[in-house]
């Protein structure tokens, strides 16, 4: 038997919507829909248009049931931490973006409450500034938290729009700083603690659970029929993507790259000892209650708001074109740290760059390539010391790495982030997430069974990696 499901994946620059075909030996995916997605400023901060998002969503599933008028079921992801207010049903202004300057100011205002050492023992989560809990200080600050009665994340939403139901995905819920990582229940002391009412939180849902079917206008929308699910799945797009990672023995770091790089390892446990803690890794939840211990590094951010920084210039950059030319550029360009919090906020990523490199007497590069060089062998080194601190920090014998998501495209960040780790590097595949997102689909259904391990059979049977070995091996 083969099933045929919708996965809505939605990144921080673009969202897709995919059918995928999935049994016990098929396993294939097909865009039907591809969108813009983008911070809007506005006098206030930067936002999400999610409105926008979601008429996106809706053309896309419509565009699905079109291609195939036998989807069994709907499962959304996207990017963490970021979440929409609510009041009786109704959202409470355009959400604001992660990278929106006003987290400063929630770090300063949690941190007085509860120290950052004491966070990371409750909710076992590195420190970035923008995490949901930061996040929700200013708004209580500003009075929203007296208003709304609901806080949904933005997989959440976009099932609240198509069925109508509140819940909160476990995986996605992880990354906010109010779960309690032994339990995987909503903190509610911490909550306490820092003022934030506990009715705003939803009943927490697992990867497999039905959230609800699709409403009757939404079903009329798109041509899906009314009883169509929508399927929680890891909605936290890492978490999906880790799913569909072919880890299938022992020894595997992944790293998920696009706009940022996830780097770890998975773990059947958390990870909470000091050194982790100095490490700045963090604890997410995974699938079937596996432990997605990792750490954030920017990740192809840096290249591609290095690109948008020339385009204004009005020239456009072909990628492809200029891959090629740093490939080309000596291995010694001089590397930044790719974990700097000064490369965060959009902006002049080149004078950012050129600026750390030159107040620490390192060379400029001189050229774009070499710019680009510069960046790729700064992501290169942040992704080996990830890896390294990972397998030692969870003791485990890391022996190669997999690289997924558009930075496994990317043949000369795999290169030499297989040369300065010193491990092979598997690249592919690139579609990870919204395969993660079919395969958990696919399992509830009944299409497929079995363990993580067996999913990532799968994969492995119908993806083919590429190796890239180290230099000198």
């Amino acid at each position: 038997m083969t099933a045929a499901v919708a996965a809505v994946d939605l990144g921080a620059t673009s969202g897709r919507v995919m059918v995928g075909q999935i049994g016990p030996d098929t396993l294939e995916l097909r865009q039907l829909a591809r969108f813009p997605n983008g911070p809007v400023r506005t006098p206030d901060g930067l936002h999400w248009n999610l409105q926008q998002l979601y008429a996106h969503v809706l053309d896309g599933l419509r565009s699905a049931s079109r291609w195939d008028e036998g989807i069994r079921s709907i499962g959304i992801d996207s990017w963490a931490v970021d979440y929409a207010l609510l009041r009786g049903g109704r959202v409470l202004g355009e959400p604001f973006h992660y990278r929106d300057e006003r987290t400063a100011h929630g770090v300063e205002l949690v941190h007085a409450d509860e120290p950052f050492s004491l966070l990371y023992a409750r909710n076992g989560l590195q420190f970035l500034p923008f995490n949901t809990l930061y996040q929700l200080a200013v708004e209580r600050e500003a009075g929203m938290l007296d208003v709304a009665d609901r806080m949904l994340l933005v997989p959440d939403l976009m099932a609240y729009y198509l069925t109508g139901a509140t819940v909160a995905e476990a995986t996605n819920a992880s990354t906010t700083g109010l779960l309690d990582v032994a339990t995987k229940c909503w903190d509610g002391e911490l909550m306490d603690r820092l003022r934030v009412p506990r009715g705003l939180f939803p009943r927490i849902v697992q990867p497999g659970e039905s959230i609800g079917t699709v409403l009757p206008h939404v079903a009329e929308t798109t041509g899906l029929a009314t009883d169509t699910p929508v399927i929680a799945v890891g909605s936290h797009d890492t978490a999906s993507a880790i799913v569909a990672t072919p880890m299938t023995e022992p020894g595997g770091a992944y790293i998920s790259c696009g706009t940022w790089g996830l780097v770890g390892v998975e773990t059947e446990a958390p990870v909470l000892t000091r050194t982790a803690e100095r490490a700045n890794f963090t604890n997410e939840g995974g699938v079937d209650g596996r432990t997605r211990f990792l750490h954030n590094v920017m990740g192809l951010w840096l290249l591609s708001e290095t690109i948008r920084a020339w385009e204004r210039d009005g020239e456009k950059v072909e990628l492809e074109k200029l891959l090629a030319q740093a490939a080309a550029v000596p291995d010694d360009m001089p590397v930044f740290d790719a974990n700097d919090e000064v490369f965060m906020a959009p902006g002049d990523m080149p004078a950012r760059i050129s600026t750390w490199l030159a107040e620490r007497s390192l060379r400029v590069p001189a050229t774009r390539a070499e710019m680009a060089r510069c960046i790729i062998e700064s992501l290169a080194q942040a992704f080996a010391d990830a890896v390294h601190d990972a397998g030692a920090l969870s003791a485990q014998d890391v022996s190669r790495i997999h690289i997924t998501g558009g930075g496994s495209l990317n043949e000369l960040l795999c290169q030499r982030t297989a040369d300065r780790s010193g491990l092979p590097v598997m690249a592919g595949p690139v579609e990870a997430t919204a395969i993660g997102n079919v395969l958990i689909q696919g399992r509830a259904l009944g299409a497929v069974s079995g363990s993580l391990e067996s999913l990532r059979d799968l994969v492995a049977r119908t993806f083919n990696p590429r190796v890239f070995t180290p230099k000198g091996q």
